[in-house]
């Protein structure tokens, strides 16, 4: 098996994640088996309980982990299905390494971050090598080279690299060569500074993508090629994209980033056959159809908070040659302000998970604009709890109808806590997580999408439909089309006559892809250009 590290330098937030997901796009079109990996050095055990506001979006996977959002973009410009080996932070290493030290397992030695805690890391490489029965193993090295919390991960994979031997390991170092103004020049200084950081540890980078605004000139190249010892043809320009992150597997194809890797990795393929790629890109670029779409949520100033459901709205926007243009809706000005507002002119509106109270009454007022005024509707989790909880209230006349979530003390209690979390305490990892099985009924939308009568879908809740309340909703017109297998659990609901009127429990845009739009995506957005072409006509 062959090993790709990736780290990065200079600053967060430079892509590692799409470069290594796109170098994993790249092999995989060479013809191999690929599986991505993802080191966070922080001492959270996994992101579960950190707010979008600190980490982004929390991707689940369908066992249940809990992970970091870098993950979804491994299942995306790829087609392997991740597990809970493909994400490690430091809080489990160390969990790992207590718990071991605890039950005598390291014979009464000191317990060091040289070997133990290198030790487990390379562990944890071989265990994902040894069960993904993949060609090629893609790691990404989180956080900055230089950060404290960082330096035990790069101490294993340098050992890890010495212990492979030569061959079967290649490195990729991310940096930033930043563009002054002032001076109207590129400068490699820090690039220069972060490669020598990481020699100091022990690592010599074999390829250099530098992320930048500009293009990097032959003089730039030969610079950092000098004074990082790479050749010059191993420092890869990786620019700012102009239209969309899918981009990026081309343009390392352009700089030959691929070819590179296999000559490193004495990897003898024929080059990767992209035509499929270029084609989804021109729909996402000069696409036929054009349709505008409302999110509302709470954290709308954050653009990672909600990554999957953007990218799987355009990916709805690929299945049906459209463009679309995504809308950002603070539920809070829906609030102050009236949903008319901020919702008027749209052709769809989408409202996403979330946790706590703020912004709720924003939702359930953009659910209701959606049900009154024919507005396609597409409800994930949160937004399928607060549609009931609108048409409980507004439909049905149950004054004060709420979720148990918000008001413990509702006379109307639509949305209530599952049975299996009312004992529960501890917050790490214990909601309904991962993939649910869910039987669709016959003759609903939901079947006529999904082209079946089952679907398989991640979850991420505590709350569901309150089943003493389904009859009446069944009589105002409520369409139950999706329920768990012992018909217990509501996992999706429509509206028979509306045009489109959709929201599931679960998280569809986890499962979204730019080749296989998720079939609610792409029904969502089918309606929604419907609902365009009527208005223009």
């Amino acid at each position: 098996m062959k090993f790709i590290f990736v780290t990065g330098g200079v600053i967060s937030s430079l892509g590692k994640g799409l470069t290594a997901a796109s170098l994993g796009t790249l092999l995989e079109n060479r013809g191999l088996k690929v599986t991505l990996q993802k080191f966070d050095p922080y001492l959270n055990v996994d992101p579960g309980t950190m707010s979008p506001f600190q980490h982004g979006e929390v991707y689940v996977l369908d066992d249940g982990a809990e992970t970091d959002l870098d993950l979804g973009h491994y299942e995306r410009f790829t087609s392997c299905k991740l597990t809970r080996l493909n994400n490690l932070t430091s809080g489990q290493v160390y969990q790992t390494v207590l718990n071991n030290e605890r039950q005598g397992k390291y014979l009464g030695k000191t317990v060091q971050v040289i070997p133990h805690v290198t030790d487990e890391i390379k562990n944890r490489i071989r265990t994902l090598a040894e069960q993904s029965g993949a060609d090629v193993l893609i790691t990404e090295v989180g956080g900055t080279t230089g950060d404290i919390e960082g330096l035990p991960f790069l101490e294993a994979i340098r050992e890890f690299a010495l212990e492979a031997g030569p061959g079967n390991v290649a490195f990729v170092h991310v940096t930033f060569v930043p563009f002054i103004k002032a001076a109207g020049e590129l400068k490699t200084k820090p690039t220069q500074q972060s490669v020598a950081k990481l020699r100091e540890i022990g690592i010599t980078p074999h390829l250099i993508v530098c992320r930048c605004e500009r293009a990097i000139n032959r003089e730039v190249r030969q610079k950092i090629s000098l004074f990082c010892n790479v050749p010059v043809e191993a420092v890869i320009e990786e620019q700012d994209v102009e239209h969309t992150i899918y981009e990026v597997p081309l343009m390392l194809q352009r700089e030959r980033a691929d070819d590179l890797i296999c000559g490193l990795l004495r990897l003898d393929l024929p080059p990767a056959d992209m035509r499929h790629w270029q084609e989804m890109l021109r729909k996402i670029i000069a696409p036929r159809h054009h349709v505008r779409i409302g999110v509302v949520g709470k954290y709308i100033g954050l653009q990672d908070a909600y990554k999957s459901v953007y990218e799987a709205l355009l990916h709805g926007g690929v299945a049906n040659d459209c463009g679309v243009e995504i809308v950002r809706v603070d539920a809070e000005q829906i609030e102050r302000d009236g949903a008319d507002k901020h919702l008027h002119g749209l052709d769809g509106v989408l409202v996403p998970g979330g946790f706590g109270e703020r912004g709720v009454e924003g939702k359930i007022r953009a659910a209701q604009f959606a049900r009154e005024h024919k507005v396609p509707y597409l409800g994930l989790c949160l937004g399928m709890q607060v549609a009931s909880i609108e048409f409980a209230r507004h439909v049905l006349g149950l004054e004060g109808a709420h979720s148990t979530e918000f008001a413990p003390d509702t006379p109307h209690p639509v949305i209530v806590l599952l049975d299996e979390q009312k004992k529960i305490t501890r917050k790490g990892g214990t909601m309904r997580l991962g993939a649910q099985p869910c039987q669709l009924k016959l003759g609903t939308r939901a079947a006529q999408l999904y082209g079946s009568f089952m679907a398989n879908e991640r979850h991420r809740h505590r709350y569901e439909f309150n089943n003493a309340y389904r009859a009446a909703f069944e009589r105002a017109g409520v369409v139950f089309s999706g329920l768990s297998p012992d018909g217990q659990l509501v996992e999706l609901i429509e509206l028979a006559e509306h045009p489109f009127f959709l929201a599931c429990q679960f998280h569809p845009e986890f499962l979204s892809k730019p080749h296989q739009a998720h079939p609610l995506f792409r029904g969502f957005i089918a309606a929604a250009l419907e609902r365009g072409r009527k208005q223009s006509s």
